[in-house]
């Protein structure tokens, strides 16, 4: 499915995190607002392969991630036809990484304190 053509709140999301307890969470989050989480990660590599594999329409994107950073791993999965949004995600504030949100590709950024559908669907649109 392409990125975009779920109903909001119907969207298959991958979420990706090195932390297993914030995947848990987020899962929890997102499923009881009616989002279909179809997929996890916990490293750069793992997220490319998943994004492939599972075709979410969004993919929950940490920026600290043990190998490739959230920025790279962005890039990429954006830069393919077809592709997935990414929200990226950092237990930081977004005014820590400057335009580097915005040069990865991604619809932008949610701090994890601030994750919701409400804030998801925002960029989305």
């Amino acid at each position: 499915m392409a990125s975009g053509t779920a109903e909001p709140g119907r969207r298959r999301v991958l979420i990706v995190d090195d932390h297993p307890s914030f995947r848990a969470s987020a899962r929890r989050l997102l499923e009881g607002e009616g989002y279909e989480v179809v997929g996890e990660a916990a490293d750069g590599a793992e997220a490319l392969r998943c994004a492939s594999e599972v075709d979410p329409d969004v993919v929950l994107l940490d920026v600290r991630l043990p190998d490739l950073d959230g920025f790279a791993v962005s890039r990429r999965i954006t830069g393919r036809p077809g592709a997935p949004a990414v929200i990226l995600i950092s237990s930081r504030e977004v005014d820590e990484w400057g335009g580097a949100v915005a040069d990865a590709g991604a619809r932008g950024f949610i701090s994890k304190a601030d994750l919701s559908a409400d804030a998801m669907e925002a960029l989305l649109g």
